[in-house]
């Protein structure tokens, strides 16, 4: 009989069933990440027209702190920026790991696809949180406010940059689930929808997020767990800079290369919304801060 090495018998699994695999039977009890000591120090970049970039420290601790991976899909309508997905996906992945063993909250939230995540237990730690009382009622999407539309940074109106750009207009749309290149494992939580987030984060007591993923100028802005909504909410809210794209095609105006079109997007955040951060800060944590209390070992 022919043997087969482990990895190649779980590859030949579909995803369905490995997913089948990790649920929980009828019952159980779904534990949440324990709150444990630490402090992130976050280099925050902030902006104004006036006087440009300026940098302070943020002292986050790690049981009030929570990543939110937004739409990191599979696939995707555009070519080019599925290709960046691809590319980020394994490096995200890398600086989401470092910052889970330190103790932060990881919440994929690869918007259209929560059936695939149906009845794992990822899904289910969101789902099942109870409902909080916001200050106002969470939306799905938040527009541009006037200002921004006055001073947006690039035309994104047609976005997608492929040489020939398809005419999809969806849904149903390309993508299943999260790219496979981020690990979705221990207490981790898997939603799309800015309530259940919400729910989540104020049962937990995190009052605090790092949005990463794409895309800059549309989702990590205007979903319902993007950064309008969750600094309107009063959460302290950062954006990975080195860990987002933007859709942008440089045939658009300001006729720059993709990369710049992405910074621009970038420094207009940082001038209206919240800072923006490097993926490194949220590998460590400051000297000492996770040491355990006096007296406890």
């Amino acid at each position: 009989m022919k043997t087969v090495s482990r990895r190649f018998f779980l590859g030949s699994i579909p995803g369905a069933l490995l997913v089948a695999a990790s649920r929980p039977s009828l019952g159980d009890v779904l534990p949440n990440r324990p709150r444990v000591p630490g402090t992130l120090s976050l280099r925050a970049r902030r902006r104004t027209r006036e006087a440009g970039a300026s940098e302070q420290v943020l002292r986050w601790p790690v049981a009030r702190t929570a990543i939110i991976i937004c739409d990191m899909w599979d696939a995707h309508t555009c070519a080019m920026s599925a290709q960046r997905v691809a590319l980020m996906a394994p490096r995200m992945n890398q600086v989401v790991s470092a910052a889970r063993s330190l103790g932060v909250m990881i919440i994929h939230a690869p918007s259209d696809t929560m059936k695939y995540y149906e009845g794992t237990p990822w899904r289910d730690r969101m789902r099942n949180a109870p409902t909080a009382a916001s200050p106002f009622p969470i939306i799905k999407r938040c527009a541009r406010i006037p200002e921004e539309e006055r001073n947006w940074p690039i035309d994104d109106s047609q976005a997608c940059d492929d040489p020939v750009p398809n005419t999809f207009e969806g849904p149903p749309y390309p993508w299943t689930r999260e790219n496979p290149a981020i690990d979705i494992v221990g207490f981790d939580g898997v939603s799309d929808s800015g309530q259940e987030i919400y729910n989540f984060c104020k049962q937990e007591g995190i009052d605090k997020v790092v949005l990463m993923g794409v895309h800059a100028n549309i989702c990590i802005l205007n979903r319902g767990f993007g950064a309008r909504q969750m600094t309107r909410l009063g959460f302290g809210v950062v954006v990975a800079r080195d860990l987002v794209d933007a859709m942008y095609d440089p045939r658009a105006r300001p006729f720059v290369s993709h990369a710049r079109g992405t910074e621009l997007v970038i420094e207009h955040i940082e001038t209206l919304w919240c800072p923006t951060i490097l993926g490194e800060d949220l590998t460590r944590v400051a000297p000492g801060s996770d040491d355990p209390p006096a007296g406890r070992s």
